[in-house]
Parts: C-alpha cells; sequence; structure tokens
C-alpha cells in the first residue's frame, strides 16, 4: 500500500512516515499542499493522510482540487483543528474518515486497515490465489497450509504483484510502486527479490504462480477468492 503523508511538521512526518515503513507501508511525504497535489498528479497512491492546517494552500484547497483534478485516491484528514466545520466540510469534499491529533499510533493503523478492506472490495482482509493464502492485515502468508515468512518489503512485493493479478509488470514499475525508485538498469534489487519470493512461494510446488516474462518483467498468475 502506498500512502502519501502530507504534513508541514518535519519531525511529525518523519515519525509518520518511519512509523508506516517500519509497518510494511511504502510513504512518501509533501511538507506542503502544492507539494502534495503535485505528487498526487504524477503518482497513484493507495491513501492519502492530510493535515489542514498547512501553509498557503490549505488542506481543505488540496482536496477541493483532487477532486477537481478527479485523482481517486482516498484521504484520511489527520487534524489539530478543535472545530467541527472545517473537518465536516473535508468530509463532504470526500475525505474517507477524520482522525484529531494527538493521535495513538494504533488507532492511525487501525484506520489504515479499514481502508485496506475496502481497496480489497470487501469487509474479507484475506484471499486466497488458488491454494496460496495472504492476510493483508496480520501479514500472514500460507501456501497448501505450510506458512511462509516474508520480510515487511517481500510482503509489499507480493502485495503489489497480487494487486496486478495476471498482468506482466515491468522491472520499472516495481521499482516505482515497491521502492519508490526511478529505473536504474544498474541495479539488481528487483531480481534479488523476485528470487526470493519466487523461492519462498514457489519452491517445491508442481504449480509456478510467479512468471517470469523475459524482455518485459514479471506475472503473478492464478485465480482470487476472497476468505
Amino acid at each position: 500500500m502506498k500512502i502519501l503523508v502530507v504534513e508541514d511538521e518535519p519531525k511529525l512526518a518523519g515519525f509518520v512516515s518511519k512509523g508506516l515503513q517500519q509497518a510494511g507501508y511504502l510513504v512518501q511525504w509533501a511538507g506542503s499542499g502544492t507539494e502534495a497535489l503535485e505528487k498526487a498528479a504524477s503518482e497513484t497512491f493507495d491513501l492519502i493522510l492530510l493535515d489542514l492546517m498547512l501553509p498557503g494552500m490549505t488542506g481543505i484547497d488540496v482536496l477541493k482540487n483532487l477532486r477537481a483534478f478527479k485523482i481517486p485516491s482516498p484521504v484520511i484528514i489527520v487534524s489539530a483543528l478543535s472545530g467541527t466545520s472545517q473537518v465536516v466540510e473535508g468530509l463532504d469534499l470526500g475525505a474517507v474518515d477524520y482522525i484529531r491529533k494527538p493521535f495513538e499510533w494504533d488507532e492511525l493503523l487501525a484506520r489504515i486497515r479499514i481502508q485496506q478492506r475496502k481497496a480489497l472490495g470487501s469487509e474479507s482482509t484475506r484471499i486466497a490465489i488458488d491454494d496460496l493464502l495472504i492476510d493483508f492485515i496480520t501479514r500472514e502468508v500460507s501456501r497448501s497450509g505450510k506458512p511462509v515468512q516474508l520480510t515487511a518489503k517481500e510482503f509489499t512485493l507480493l502485495e503489489y504483484l497480487i494487486r496486478n493479478l495476471n498482468r506482466v509488470v515491468s522491472k520499472s514499475q516495481i521499482l516505482e510502486n515497491v521502492w519508490n525508485m526511478d529505473f536504474d538498469p544498474e541495479s539488481n534489487i528487483v531480481e534479488v527479490y523476485m528470487h526470493q519470493l519466487r523461492k519462498k512461494i514457489d519452491k517445491g510446488f508442481e504449480t509456478s504462480l510467479i512468471e517470469t516474462v523475459i524482455g518485459v518483467g514479471y506475472k503473478f498468475s492464478g485465480s482470487k477468492s476472497m476468505l
């Protein structure tokens, strides 16, 4: 899951970004409303955490522009505002949730998990791809009943592949969406992680779920069902 943190206070933004990264999320930070719009217009984010009290362009202005530009990323308002008028206006403009500063870290993660469930199109957080079972909240993975131990980055890579199930994704797309990196022909980080992921998921099984499409990229194939 790729999250844009829109917060003008660097220390708080750093704390939130680091915590989300440790939780396995891909995170970018925007320190102003203008920067947030530029990032949201040029990249796809699964969720935006938006402060309302921003210098220059306010959070409300950001919401108005997101909708005007038809940017569909769901927005959670994260604000210290004690009044309700701006929060209500933000929700009316399409924000999906609101959390007040200072917030409990576990509460923020819980609100994010709610959006993950909605993104899956079901109240369930568990899916099956053939005999591979994935729980996006607990981050537990198993195949044919055998637990598969993944690192945080391996799980993020798996999640991205599953979101593009039965579609070929290129190395540059993986770098951008999993590592937030531009294409680097000298880097073999994608190949290394794909090798590790394939070894953990496919080794010892008759059917391979991960396929290398030579000269194009990678494809995760299978039939998906919600559990």
